[in-house]
């Protein structure tokens, strides 16, 4: 349900002990608020790693178009396992044999050379005598040994690669297989940020009493160039109405999503809900998390908007938790899911609270081979450094109460993030 001006206004007089929601149904509804973008651009294979393909792949041919033997070796005929074989030719990578191995014949054959006509199987080429230009064949054997059957890797017809799909490096090599040079894509989506705080400098200002180095806004760009958007960053924007309207007008006529860090809390200079429900609308500013629990969504015409904590930690986690998922799914990637893994605590985790918490950890393998996570110390939001050295979320559910050492808890570890 929208939110208006008026009951953004009551709510922030409860302050942190306000109304909020689960992470999950914040999840939910941020998705079932959003459109992606139809445009779709044709880009040559080599511009696409990392782009979302826009309909299914079809190979046209089967890969490998023919069979073709797996081993350095002998092709024959299975049949003739217990015969010696006279050799009548050779078989290389892109010089076939021309010719059919018949009754009591093999043929010499490389790493990828088309099985000639009338064999059946390849014996590798330490498993057999030669004597001149006669065989025997030594050991066990079984027919199709050795033998890649045409269509193997790819068969003619069959979608290998499904819309939605975000291209990585084997894809490329599975498209440049089938000999397509192009492929449909989304286009990227674009994203504008900014930061608000009358405290906030940017890098290579000096800094007053009372001011901090605005922090926000590189990892917001680092975290979207790793999505593969096109970025607008818009800088820091004071704490005043009239230099927030501007800012939010100029990003949402500019992007598809608008992304701001601070403003949305319960403090009085906080204009940036109040703005966003007087010009747009406010789904909702508050979710059930730790560290990050302001958080804002919502719509300024036609882009999506969130709004981030300005801790930089509650910023990082709520971007992962809440905004990440809805960015993939506006540039038509298929479903996003983290994969999260379980892990045995190296010492006790502290919990308070009623909200789920996402703690910053390092994942390693213990002596005995099992998954082991440690917390990286203290734990504040502003406290950018426990991000800084995790490889890791140590996720404690709403109800838990705390860790004890050796117990096991949920991880999300990082690369399954990006």
């Amino acid at each position: 349900m929208s939110t208006t001006g008026g009951e953004i206004k009551a709510q922030k007089g409860c302050g942190h002990d306000g109304p909020s929601m689960s992470v999950d149904e914040a999840r939910r509804q941020v998705q079932a608020a959003l459109q992606p973008p139809a445009v779709v651009v044709q880009l040559p294979i080599r511009d696409a790693l990392d782009r979302v393909l826009a309909a299914d792949i079809h190979s046209p041919i089967d890969v490998p178009g023919h069979a073709n033997s797996a081993m350095d070796g002998y092709a024959l005929r299975a049949s003739d396992l217990e015969a010696p074989l006279a050799v009548i030719g050779t078989a290389f990578a892109g010089h076939p044999f021309d010719g059919e191995v018949g009754a009591g014949e093999c043929v010499r054959i490389m790493t990828g050379g088309m099985l000639p006509a009338g064999a059946d199987t390849v014996v590798m080429q330490e498993r057999v005598r030669r004597e001149a230009d006669r065989v025997w064949v030594e050991g066990e054997h079984r027919l199709g040994e050795n033998v890649r059957p045409a269509g193997e890797d790819l068969a003619k017809g069959a979608i290998i690669l499904h819309r939605g799909r975000r291209l990585t490096p084997a894809d490329l090599g599975l498209l440049a297989e089938i000999g397509q040079a192009e492929v449909a894509v989304h286009r990227r989506l674009r994203v504008a940020f900014f930061s608000t705080g009358d405290e906030l400098r940017s890098v290579g200002e000096p800094l007053r009493p009372g001011e901090i180095y605005d922090s926000n806004r590189y990892t917001l760009h680092g975290m979207l160039q790793r999505l593969g958007a096109e970025v607008l960053d818009l800088g820091v924007v004071r704490d005043n109405r009239a230099a927030l309207a501007h800012a939010l007008d100029a990003a949402s006529a500019n992007a598809d999503v608008v992304i701001t860090s601070g403003g949305v809390s319960v403090g009085e200079a906080d204009y940036v809900t109040e703005l966003l429900a007087a010009r747009g609308t406010v789904e909702f500013w508050t979710i059930n998390i730790k560290p990050g629990r302001p958080l804002a969504f919502g719509r300024l015409d036609d882009a999506a908007f969130f709004g981030l904590p300005g801790n930089p930690v509650s910023a990082m986690v709520t971007f992962y938790q809440v905004v990440q998922p809805a960015l993939l799914y506006l540039e038509g990637e298929a479903p996003y899911a983290t994969l999260p893994v379980t892990a045995r605590c190296a010492a006790a985790l502290r919990k308070k609270g009623r909200r789920r918490e996402y703690q910053r950890g390092v994942l390693s393998t213990a002596t005995d081979g099992t998954l082991e996570v440690r917390s990286t110390g203290a734990q504040g939001s502003g406290i950018l450094r426990s991000m800084s050295e995790a490889n890791c979320f140590i996720v404690l559910p709403e109800e838990c109460e705390g860790v004890a050492e050796g117990e096991w808890v949920t991880v999300e570890p990082f690369a399954g993030l990006v």
